[in-house]
């Protein structure tokens, strides 16, 4: 998505939930001044390998946990398994690899280091929230591609999307999956217990209402998309057509 295109939406967010324009930007100027210290990952490796590929995109809702979700994803092993956040420590207990994971530090840092260090893609997500954790995780990190939801800086681009989960579908939208099917994406009432860090959810209410603004960047990118979208949840995503996992 291109950025004049994506910052309308952003805007709304912002008046949503009250974000700083400015804080999120220097957020992301310290991203960008953390990666060049390292090696920058360049984002044709996202396009070698999500390009007219299957893409699982993996949230940490509820239904994760359903065993059909593990069997689904274990079977489809040459779809290529994007990991929003949470859901990255899930994968790695049931003995899945994520290739990427896209994050914003809130999710267990263990994990995150872990399948770095198994070397999945990973896409940090900077805004005026998680300043401390991107100091303090990335320089821990190898293959880093930054990411924001306001203008892009070097090695920090903005593919559009809100939540780690969202974010996922933008990613492998912007790099062109051939189909996109979500499991664990709920964007319903419950929390699943891998969407962060056990008892780190303060604010229900609010997740919920991110959650919501998730949903409806979802079902805009539906009506543009060049992939095929599906969904397993109960009650799929307007666009995506529903999916069985067996």
């Amino acid at each position: 998505m291109k950025f004049a295109d994506w910052f309308p939406y952003y805007q709304g967010i912002r008046a949503e939930f009250g974000y700083s324009t400015e804080k999120d930007q220097e957020a992301a100027r310290i991203l960008s001044d953390l990666i060049k210290k390292k090696k920058p990952v360049d984002t044709k490796i996202l396009q070698k390998k999500i390009s007219r590929k299957n893409v699982i995109v993996i949230g940490a809702g509820p239904s994760l946990e359903d065993e059909k979700a593990v069997k689904y994803v274990k079977k489809n092993k040459a779809a290529v398994k994007i990991a929003a956040d949470g859901a990255v420590q899930f994968l790695l207990a049931n003995k899945i690899k994520p290739d990427i994971v896209v994050t914003d530090l809130d999710g267990k840092a263990s994990s995150l280091q872990d399948a770095d260090k198994r070397g999945a893609i990973m896409v940090v997500h900077a805004h005026g929230d998680n300043v401390e954790s991107i100091k303090k995780i990335v320089p821990k990190l190898k293959k880093v591609i930054g990411t924001t939801q306001v203008t892009p800086l070097e090695n920090v681009y903005n593919f559009g999307g809100f939540t780690d989960g969202d974010r996922s579908v933008f990613l492998a939208e912007e790099f062109g999956a051939k189909k996109i099917v979500l499991v664990g994406m709920d964007f319903g009432p419950g929390i699943g217990r891998y969407s962060k860090e056990e008892d780190a959810i303060k604010d229900p209410e609010l997740k919920k209402q991110k959650m919501d603004a998730g949903k409806r960047l979802l079902e805009m990118l539906a009506k543009q998309s060049r992939s095929e979208l599906a969904d397993t949840s109960k009650k799929p995503i307007k666009g995506f057509a529903p999916l069985v996992m067996r």
